[in-house]
């Protein structure tokens, strides 16, 4: 036996640590740890119950949208003002978590994960007219390596003209994330940590100058999916064609949906979403159960074992908890490991039979010469995720001209003294969750359950893998001290660990200095 780590994990946001074990050159064994404590929790027990959908926007700088948004839908429960939002108030609040995932999406696939399959060595002899291309080329022979290298090398199959188009794409989606955020600041007023999306609805009201400024940015997004993300996608997929075999993990899906299309004081599974919540699993989808959402901790360093209903959880470290390996906790539904992400949203719906979503997927397999189930993949969930932007993009269109500028965007509301509420989305990496209690008008607890503590969960209470380390149990590693497989997997889940908080004193005093092994 030969264990590999790999700690931390690159190319991701946040802190992770993968750890494999082979067998020859198949993993038999795999553990994922979260190695910063996420403390947000605590943060917000006893503060004003509207802090919280400012603050666990500090959580991650990438999707934070996502985690106001959950706060605020379940700031709208607690409050009893779920059924009174403006429809301009719900659509302003779909807009700005639009013009996130666009943007996370971009990042994912071209700054994150593409530079496993895309070879940008080869600009550096590049004597063509193409300005991305020449600033990477100028960038390279200048040494500045830092984007692109360390890696683990080998296996690029791309030919040399298509590693070129992909490389000045690379370049050129940067341009596109910071797009994608002017249009978030249309609406939410800045990025990271937008005002927009608030309790009772939005901050401020849609106008004809905003509506264009927004559109005009659309616009410019919507046709770099088209013409560049997606078939980008398509290129690296034909030539990796043997990665939609691999990585498919537990092959169970969960999804709390996206984008309200009518007010609704449901806490989800009654609300009319453009993508519908629920779970996929042996070849069918259902309709999701909130109170079979449960958390274990056996194998996290909190105290407990469980597992709970995150309402009856608290968050207590214990750093040194034996048998524990990873500061994320084991969520699981119906007793099972399940998968978030937008390959589940694809999944569910496509199941389901969305009209907007089961003709894309169509079109999308027959033109990769797939069935569906090849999907549950390595190479499905980037294809899942490009789709999932182009019916984003696509929709947010229709959204936008349904804005009524100079009428109401925001219901009124007062804290009461006491309320329970539970606010879910999917974030671009999938399902998230808040849950909050409300007692003499400040919070008396809240949970967080994110999408990376689905996907990255350590070994739950049965001691059953999470689902990253069911894609990477089976796994055949070519060569052990270049474990490019290993990373792949993992990439294609998008985790964000992000959601974590670093020790300090009171006055902001460093306490010490550690390495986490």
């Amino acid at each position: 036996m030969r264990r590999i780590v790999i700690d931390p994990v690159t190319r991701i946001e946040g802190h992770l640590r993968i750890e494999v074990l082979l067998d020859g050159h198949e993993v038999k064994e795999a553990k994922s740890a979260g190695t910063l404590f996420r403390g947000f929790e605590v943060i917000l027990n006893g503060r004003s119950p509207v802090d919280a959908q400012q603050l666990t926007q500090r959580v991650c700088g990438v999707c934070p949208i996502a985690h106001a948004t959950a706060a605020t839908f379940a700031l709208d429960a607690a409050f009893g003002i779920s059924e009174k939002i403006p429809d301009n108030g719900r659509i302003i609040r779909n807009l700005i978590l639009g013009s996130n995932i666009l943007q996370s999406h971009v990042l994912h696939f071209y700054h994150l994960a593409a530079l496993d399959y895309v070879d940008v060595a080869a600009a550096a002899d590049y004597t063509g007219d193409n300005d991305d291309l020449l600033a990477v080329r100028d960038f390279i022979a200048r040494g500045h390596l830092g984007p692109f290298l360390p890696r683990y090398e080998g296996d690029y199959r791309l030919p040399k003209e298509l590693n070129l188009k992909a490389t000045a794409d690379y370049a050129e989606a940067l341009r596109i994330r910071r797009t994608c955020h002017e249009m978030l600041a249309v609406f939410g007023g800045r990025m990271p940590s937008q005002c927009g999306i608030v309790p009772g609805g939005a901050s401020n009201g849609p106008t004809t100058s905003k509506i264009a400024s927004f559109l005009g940015r659309l616009d410019t997004v919507r046709r770099f999916i088209a013409d560049k993300y997606l078939p980008d996608v398509f290129a690296v997929a034909g030539a990796y064609a043997d990665h939609f075999a691999i990585g498919g993990g537990c092959k169970r899906y969960l999804t709390y949906g996206q984008f309200d299309q009518t007010p609704s004081s449901a806490p989800l599974t009654g609300r009319n979403r453009f993508l519908a919540p629920g779970t996929y699993a042996d070849g069918r989808a259902d309709k999701l159960d909130i109170a079979q959402i449960t958390e274990a901790v056996t194998h996290s360093r909190y105290e407990g074992d469980g597992p709970l209903f995150p309402y009856h959880e608290d968050t207590v470290p214990s750093p040194e908890k034996k048998g524990a390996y990873s500061w994320l906790k084991s969520p699981r539904y119906n007793d099972a490991v399940y998968e978030v992400g937008p390959l589940a949203s694809i999944l569910v719906n496509y199941a389901n039979g969305n009209p907007v979503v089961k003709p894309l997927v169509d079109s999308a397999l027959s033109t990769a010469g797939l069935q569906a189930d090849a999907l549950s993949s390595v190479m499905g969930r980037h294809l899942a995720r490009a789709l999932h932007a182009k019916l984003t993009a696509d929709a947010m269109v229709e959204w936008v001209g349904q804005l009524k500028p100079g009428e109401p965007h925001c219901a009124e509301w007062t804290i009461p003294p006491a309320g329970d509420g539970c606010g879910m989305v999917d974030a671009p990496r999938g399902a998230v969750a808040h849950w909050v209690k409300v007692r003499e008008h400040k919070t008396a607890n809240y949970q967080l359950v994110v999408p990376t503590t689905w996907n990255a969960s350590p070994a739950d209470d049965k001691d059953r893998p999470g689902p990253m380390e069911q894609a990477l149990i089976g796994t055949k590693v070519k060569d052990p001290g270049n474990p490019f497989e290993v990373v792949r997997i993992v990439r294609s889940f998008d985790p964000c660990l992000a959601c974590a908080v670093h020790l300090v004193t009171p006055k902001g005093e460093k306490l010490g200095d550690f390495r986490i092994a």
